[in-house]
């Protein structure tokens, strides 16, 4: 998957995603499983939109993408705002040696993008080496209503003046899982020219007793699953589930 136009996109089109949810959730089992350290390590931070709000709130960032295009935008975010995150170039699923953190978070369904099983039970095999004990892990990922019956077969727009976007989604060839098509016309300010950019992404789900089996095997525990930035626990429509934890 291919993010080098992709990255300097994202940012215009997410504007209306609620970052600040995130930071709400992180901030309030903080305080529920008393985590007392700040040093926090954003998983697949993409353009640093959560490392920046996190680091605002008093947290010792570092950041991790796969893409040097993402972490070239995270990396001027900061530098523009004064904020001292580190940011790294890392697969998930093969953490090197980044340090002890008291959190670890994998937002913004991340964790979909994962082609299978394997890998994503690699991902928090890696999140536990690098959590402290007692530490809390947060993820979230589409529920499978959301992949199956939202996602499928859907084709989703977006038209101003500088970006359009036509956003297809079709079944994957894995359970629960779905490929996006994208094609972007973006304007080139300076011929008044669009340019055209296609994109092909791939995200995947599991049931949500899959992720708790998974998480409890690589030594986490006090397991709590949400629903769409609540404290709640998820209804059956669900399209969003949150997990929080600890590290035994």
């Amino acid at each position: 998957m291919s993010y080098e136009r992709f990255a300097y996109l994202y940012d215009e089109l997410m504007q209306d995603v609620p970052y600040d949810n995130w930071v709400s959730i992180v901030e309030a089992y903080k305080e529920k499983y008393q985590v007392n350290g700040m040093k926090l390590l954003d998983l697949a931070c993409g353009t640093g939109e959560l490392s920046v709000r996190f680091a605002q709130k008093g947290f010792d960032v570092t950041g991790a993408d796969l893409s040097t295009d993402m972490l070239s935008v995270a990396q001027s975010k900061a530098q523009a705002l004064s904020l001292p995150i580190q940011f790294f170039q890392q697969d998930m699923t093969e953490l090197d040696d980044l340090g002890e953190f008291d959190i670890v978070g994998i937002f913004c369904d991340s964790l979909n993008y994962l082609e299978d099983e394997q890998a994503v039970r690699l991902a928090f095999q890696g999140v536990s080496r690098l959590l402290k004990k007692g530490g809390l892990f947060l993820f979230d990922v589409h529920s499978v209503y959301k992949m199956d019956h939202i996602f499928s077969d859907a084709t989703f727009t977006w038209d101003d003046d500088e970006i359009t976007y036509i956003w297809n989604s079709f079944k994957g060839e894995g359970v629960h899982s779905v490929e996006h098509e994208l094609t972007f016309f973006v304007l080139d300010g300076e011929s008044g020219k669009y340019d055209r950019v296609d994109e092909l992404h791939y995200q995947r789900t599991y049931p949500e007793q899959s992720y708790v089996k998974w998480l409890e095997q690589e030594g986490f525990a006090n397991i709590e699953v949400t629903g769409d930035y609540t404290l709640n626990p998820p209804v059956p429509k669900a399209e969003r589930l949150f997990f929080a934890m600890i590290k035994k």
